[in-house]
């Protein structure tokens, strides 16, 4: 409720009236309530900045909120290497990825996988590293760029190979370069982590 309160405030604040339904039982009696905890006096005196007034709707009746957060099209899908850069400020350039390519001739473990992935076999597989045999299944290739899916998401991100200098060269385009907005140490971190492996 307080998200929403924030994230249309400018339309909120001064309007007439509206009313706010919920399927969150006890916030009805945390607002009437004598004895309050600061973190909901302090929500109280947020809520105080808008005309509103809370109406309890059972969750089982309230199909307009399911029908949006339950659409179809809203369903997470596989990322697509392709995909990579749409609608964002910071997208590898071709120059770079080709420099990523020609990269991975000079480092042992990405030239291992390509091979690997050029004729996948339980033979080509032995050949691979132990530590590369393990994480096998997580990379894969397209358009020539090998590609890493971790554990805890399904996004494809781009193996930057083992050379310094290409790895300053793609952190100068998505920190420094025009384009990339010059965000700060942490943003650029999580950027180049979106992007890359």
């Amino acid at each position: 409720m307080k998200y929403a309160l924030a994230k249309f405030r400018v339309y909120l604040l001064g309007s007439r009236p509206f009313v706010f339904y919920t399927d969150h039982a006890s916030l009805g009696t945390a607002i009437k309530s004598p004895h309050i905890s600061q973190r909901t006096a302090r929500w109280l005196s947020f809520f105080a900045e808008y005309n509103f007034q809370v109406e309890y709707k059972p969750g089982r009746l309230n199909v307009v909120a399911d029908a949006l957060s339950l659409r179809p099209d809203y369903a997470v899908h596989k990322a697509d290497a392709n995909a990579i850069g749409i609608a964002r400020t910071s997208t590898p350039s071709s120059s770079l990825l080709d420099d990523v390519r020609s990269a991975y001739m000079n480092d042992a473990d990405a030239k291992q996988l390509l091979d690997y992935f050029a004729a996948p076999a339980d033979k080509s597989r032995q050949k691979l590293a132990k530590h590369l045999r393990a994480r096998v299944h997580r990379y894969g290739v397209h358009n020539g760029l090998l590609l890493y899916s971790a554990v805890d998401d399904n996004a494809n991100r781009i193996v930057v190979p083992n050379d310094h200098e290409l790895k300053l060269r793609i952190t100068y385009e998505y920190h420094d370069a025009p384009t990339s907005g010059h965000p700060g140490r942490e943003k650029t971190y999580l950027i180049l982590t979106r992007d890359f492996y």
